[in-house]
C-alpha cells in the first residue's frame, strides 16, 4: 500500500463541489511538474455506468457487481477518462451524475475498488490527488494536505456558470436556485456519510477561496509545498 512514498511527493487537495479543487488543482500541477488525478471523476464514471445500466447507485452488492465488469482509463494528463474505452469526459459532468456519484460513493464495495487503484495512480516525482477524502483517507501520509472552501452561494454560482458553459445539461438544471438546491442535498450528504466523510484533515491548510483569485490560491498552495524542503523551488 502506497501512502507516501519517499520518492513522491503526495500533494491532497479536497473539499467541496465548486471550492475550486479541478481549476486548482490542475494549476498547481502544471506549475509543479506534477502529474494530476481527478479522483472524483472516477467516482463518476462509476455512477455513469450504474445510470446507463439502470443500477441503484446506493445498492452496495449490485454496484460492487457493476465494478467487476468496468474498465477506467484516465489520459495521461488525467484530465480525460475513457469507460469501457469509450470517452466520457463530458457524459460524467452531468447533474445526474454527479448525484448518482455521490450517492454510490457511499458504498463500501466502490470506495474499496476505487481505493486501491488511487494509491497505485501516484507518479514521480509528485502527484496532486484532488477529491473528497484524499487527505483523510486515500494518503493520510500525504506531504501536503490542502483543504479548499467557498462561500455555499458563491460555490452554486461557479458550479451554475459551469454548467452553463460546457454544456452539459439543460437551462433548467443550470439555474442557480436548483444548482444550489442540488449542492446543498449533496453536501449533507457526502459530509454525513458513515463511510469516509468529507472532511478537512486535521493537519489540512484550509484555504477559503470566496474572495480570493486563482492565481492567489495557486500561490498560496505552490508555496506551501516548496517549504516542505521535496519541491524544487
Amino acid at each position: 500500500m502506497i501512502e507516501s512514498a519517499s520518492d513522491i511527493f503526495i500533494l491532497a487537495i479536497d473539499g467541496p463541489a465548486g471550492a475550486g479543487k479541478s481549476t486548482t488543482s490542475q494549476r498547481v500541477a502544471r506549475v509543479l511538474g506534477f502529474s494530476y488525478l481527478d479522483s472524483g471523476a472516477l467516482y463518476r464514471c462509476v455512477a455513469l455506468a450504474a445510470v446507463e445500466a439502470g443500477v441503484v447507485p446506493d445498492d452496495d452488492a449490485a454496484m460492487a457487481a457493476l465494478i467487476s465488469t468496468l474498465s477506467v482509463e484516465p489520459t495521461a494528463d488525467g484530465r480525460s477518462f475513457l469507460l469501457n474505452g469509450r470517452d466520457v469526459s463530458e457524459a460524467i459532468r452531468a447533474p445526474e451524475v454527479s448525484q448518482a456519484a455521490s450517492r454510490s460513493s457511499a458504498c463500501p464495495s466502490v470506495r474499496s475498488a476505487l481505493l486501491a487503484w488511487q494509491r497505485g495512480a501516484v507518479r514521480f516525482p509528485g502527484t496532486v490527488v484532488e477529491g473528497r477524502d484524499i487527505g483523510t483517507v486515500v494518503f493520510p501520509g500525504a506531504d501536503l494536505k490542502i483543504y479548499l472552501d467557498a462561500d455555499p452561494d458563491e460555490r452554486a454560482r461557479r458550479r451554475s456558470a459551469e454548467l452553463v458553459e460546457t454544456r452539459t445539461t439543460d437551462a433548467e438544471s443550470a439555474s442557480l436556485g436548483k444548482v444550489k438546491a442540488e449542492m446543498a442535498e449533496r453536501d449533507l450528504r457526502d459530509s454525513t456519510r458513515k463511510v469516509a466523510p468529507l472532511a478537512a484533515a486535521s493537519d489540512a491548510v484550509v484555504i477559503d477561496t470566496t474572495h480570493s483569485g486563482l492565481d492567489q490560491v495557486v500561490a498560496r498552495i505552490v508555496a506551501e509545498a516548496t517549504a516542505r524542503g521535496r519541491v524544487a523551488k
